[in-house]
């Protein structure tokens, strides 16, 4: 398999491209910074600097040429502001799956994040930090936009808080789940299988839980 990850530096990313690499397959992982680069490399992930906030379709199209699926899994960072946040989580994963479209690459697995549902139909929770309300608007875009173009096989994973503890390899994946925490290792796991096992149209949450990871996403319909 030959696959595109898109924000290939982060800590979800990462781990999936090594899991990809260790088996097997070819990696290619697009990072803004050059210096990013050596970490890909003994991730046995191929480098590809561009940034995607500044690129064409053209520029990424010749990138994902002759993948059989890209993931998206960049984001403006925590300490980035509004701007960023639509920038990134929604217009450069407009512009990847363009990319993907005009490549002739279907399958694309979006990471988003649960709790988008907050701000659907302009809704802005009360309370909220107008910077997360920004995030959670710009994946909501981003997640409207690669289900509803012709020509991708897209598959929305929503995970709930992100941990740094190991993963245990079972899981909660469902339509609409509670609130709660899923380590990134078990992130990448679902990102693994869901390449293994397309689900097109998808939109799940994610969560720990007690179901292996095979069995959870070989249930979703």
């Amino acid at each position: 398999m030959r696959v595109v990850i898109a924000g290939a530096h982060g800590q979800i990313a990462r781990r999936l491209g090594r899991m990809l690499s260790d088996r097997g397959d070819t990696v290619l992982g697009i990072v803004r910074n050059p210096d990013h680069r050596s970490d890909l490399e003994s991730d046995g992930v191929q480098p590809v600097v561009l940034d995607l906030e500044q690129a064409s379709v053209e520029d990424v199209t010749a990138v994902v040429s002759g993948a059989d699926a890209v993931v998206f899994a960049a984001g403006g960072g925590p300490n980035s502001g509004a701007a960023r946040k639509d920038s990134v989580d929604r217009g450069a994963a407009v512009l990847l799956a363009d990319a993907a479209v005009a490549a002739g690459v279907g399958p694309y697995l979006l990471v988003s994040s649960i709790g988008v549902d907050q701000v659907a139909d302009g809704a802005t929770p009360e309370g909220m930090d107008e910077v997360f309300v920004a995030y959670l608007r710009a994946k909501l875009a981003a997640e409207q936009h690669v289900l509803s173009v012709d020509g991708l096989a897209p598959v929305v994973l929503r995970p709930g808080s992100l941990t740094d503890d190991p993963g245990t390899g079972r899981v909660r994946l469902e339509r609409t789940t509670d609130r709660g925490e899923v380590p990134r290792d078990d992130v990448a796991a679902v990102l693994l299988a869901l390449l293994d096992t397309p689900k097109d149209g998808a939109v799940v949450e994610l969560l720990s839980g007690d179901t292996p990871v095979a069995e959870a996403v070989a249930a979703l319909s």
